[in-house]
């Protein structure tokens, strides 16, 4: 069988690649639906995704407790986290940690913001946790907030430790 006869065969019968009619048509209502939700939040007959900030800003959700911190990075991998008001040492973070790890990654943001905007690390950030429940850690020169609640609770708890000074 030569090189042109097999190709002239491969074409007497088709092997077209069809899509199963039910899963054009769940295609199909799922576009549907998108259009239809995207349409009620834009005509407000749906609440946009709900901004915890805004959110606790509107219901005037109170801090609990709140506490200025600076963030440095040392030439030997670790973060020296100090209270603002005060210059103490309020964590030495080491590098291999998991706590570590975590702290590192929120400011990783955080500091990317800062330094877009040409800001450095002398301004503190505002670590609160409100009254009710939810922690934050808010950036003033970029307006930037991050919840920390969504990360676990072991992760929130690395934090919560970081507003009493505990683990220095």
């Amino acid at each position: 069988m030569n090189h042109a006869h097999a190709h002239s065969h491969s074409h007497a019968h088709s092997h077209e690649n069809t899509v199963p009619r039910p899963a054009l048509v769940m295609a199909g209502a799922l576009v549907g639906l998108s259009l239809v939700l995207t349409g009620a939040v834009s005509q407000g007959l749906l609440d946009r995704e709900a901004v915890p900030g805004v959110e606790r800003a509107a219901a005037a959700v109170a801090p609990a407790k709140s506490r200025d911190l600076r963030f440095a990075d040392g030439a030997d991998g670790t973060v020296r986290i100090t209270d603002a008001a005060t210059g103490e040492l309020v964590k030495l973070v080491e590098q291999e940690t998991q706590s570590g790890g975590f702290i590192r990654g929120v400011l990783r943001g955080l500091a990317r913001d800062r330094k877009m905007r040409g800001v450095g690390a002398e301004p503190p950030f505002t670590l609160t946790l409100w009254q009710d429940g939810s922690l934050s850690l808010s950036d003033s020169v970029t307006g930037r907030e991050v919840e920390l609640g969504g990360f676990g609770g072991d992760n929130r708890a690395v934090f919560v430790a970081l507003l009493d000074g505990e683990g220095a």
